[in-house]
């Protein structure tokens, strides 16, 4: 098949354009802009645009489909020529349904973990040589692309995000592929933007339950009573399995998770990413790996990229990163790292960058979130506030929010920086969390703290 990206450099787009070009279908595409590592990947394969902008004369009869990313506007001159000519016009998400629907399709959900939980899936699957289909929201450890399509393979392991399909289907991506499998890790209001409140959101892991194929099957987290009382009010025909986190124990800065050979030691830590681990045992088993041959496998895996990512490490003293940024994603990272060296002090770092976390109501869900932290620390930029066209939020706003008065505020990143690297770093952690970069930040430089 001949298919076109509109919007190809995107994070997710350019893994499926790379996929499917992989998989031996010819691939060409556009964008008005394309960053860095999808620009050279992107030219490796030979698919980089030879110019950024839009060209609609690109767009012909001759294409067999046009998938559509959520970086291209509704009034794009190349959708427009699309929709005039006719053509198969796909969302990312209908895409992969598409090719899959003659598969069993495993979807793992939720507010968070489910990144965490994928790569768990996909490592053990891989360790053990059971071919999969998936996509998953990191790039990992051992994985050429984060998409991976072919005819041949039974399965197909999706990542569910509940943000929107496209610039023309606004429902959420985990609506659109009707899972064989499904898992539900967790649900926290996120994404304001796009769900004003708080009902708004929880109704479309509703709709995410209904959509299981009926005789299917969903295992959710038993220990979040948002998850607990959406799944047993669905009246789908399908199989409910609740799992709990399991038990371990922490000695010396390494986590042991109790099997029933005794306990093993494990890379991950944080009860968080142990109840993720739970409902990644479950969906293997469901795809056939026994319970030793999941615990063989897990004891390698080492987290997925800025999911509790070790940046840096000396005597006495850690450096994570973290993609945390929602209030329950940062209490519970926070928290993982206190528990796993109580003896430490514990500066913690958040960088509110989202549409949710800079928007003045929204803030108040963080209140308690850094309370494990010895130290804490927000960054916040007025040009991202500018940029996103959002209300000014006041330093008095957010100590307010998060019940700290003793909470250190950045708004330059110069300033920020200093801090950082003023600090005593003698047996104390340091924690990073953002989906951004704290204005520039270099994380490498990081490593040169202490």
């Amino acid at each position: 098949m001949h298919i076109h990206f509109i919007a190809i450099g995107g994070s997710a787009m350019h893994n499926l354009a790379l996929a499917l070009h992989h998989k031996g279908d010819t691939i060409s595409g556009s964008d008005d802009e394309i960053f860095e590592p999808s620009k050279s990947r992107l030219q490796k394969a030979g698919l980089l645009p030879e110019t950024f902008g839009w060209f609609p004369e690109k767009i012909t009869s001759q294409l067999d489909a046009v998938i559509l990313g959520m970086h291209a506007k509704a009034d794009n001159p190349e959708l427009l020529k699309a929709q005039e000519l006719g053509l198969k016009i796909y969302s990312y998400p209908e895409y992969l349904y598409e090719h899959s629907k003659n598969k069993t399709r495993v979807v793992i959900g939720g507010s968070h973990g489910k990144t965490t939980i994928t790569a768990m899936i996909l490592h053990v699957l891989d360790y053990h040589n059971i071919p999969a289909d998936y996509m998953v929201g990191a790039q990992l450890e051992g994985f050429d692309t984060m998409v991976h399509l072919t005819h041949e393979n039974d399965f197909i392991i999706l990542e569910g995000d509940e943000y929107l399909s496209s610039p023309i289907d606004r429902r959420p991506k985990f609506h659109l592929y009707k899972p064989n499998i499904a898992l539900l890790s967790g649900i926290a209001w996120d994404h304001i933007n796009v769900f004003p409140t708080y009902e708004n959101y929880v109704e479309q892991f509703k709709i995410f339950v209904d959509s299981i194929v009926k005789g299917g099957s969903i295992n959710f987290n038993a220990e979040d009573p948002e998850v607990v009382k959406v799944v047993e009010a669905s009246e789908n025909t399908i199989r409910k399995i609740g799992y709990h986190t399991p038990e371990y124990t922490i000695d010396n800065g390494t986590t042991y998770l109790d099997t029933p050979e005794g306990p093993m030691p494990i890379e991950i830590f944080g009860k968080h990413n142990l109840n993720n681990l739970a409902g990644a045992k479950w969906i293997c088993q469901h795809l056939g790996v026994d319970e030793d041959d999941f615990y063989e496998a897990i004891t390698t895996f080492k987290g997925a990229s800025k999911r509790l990512e070790k940046i840096a490490e000396r005597d006495n003293f850690v450096a994570y990163k973290d993609f945390a940024h929602s209030p329950s994603k940062v209490e519970a990272t926070t928290k993982a790292l206190k528990e796993q060296y109580p003896n430490r002090k514990l500066i913690a770092c958040l960088e509110l960058h989202t549409y949710s976390s800079l928007n003045p109501e929204f803030l108040k869900e963080y209140k308690g979130a850094l309370d494990a932290a010895d130290v804490a620390v927000v960054f916040y930029s007025m040009h991202a506030i500018k940029i996103k066209q959002l209300e000014a939020i006041k330093d008095t706003q957010i100590e307010e929010a998060f019940e700290r008065k003793d909470l250190v505020i950045f708004t330059d990143p110069a300033d920020f920086k200093t801090y950082l690297y003023t600090q005593e770093f003698k047996n104390t952690n340091l924690l990073l969390m953002s989906s951004g970069n704290y204005g520039g930040l270099d994380f490498d430089e990081v490593k040169e703290l202490v």
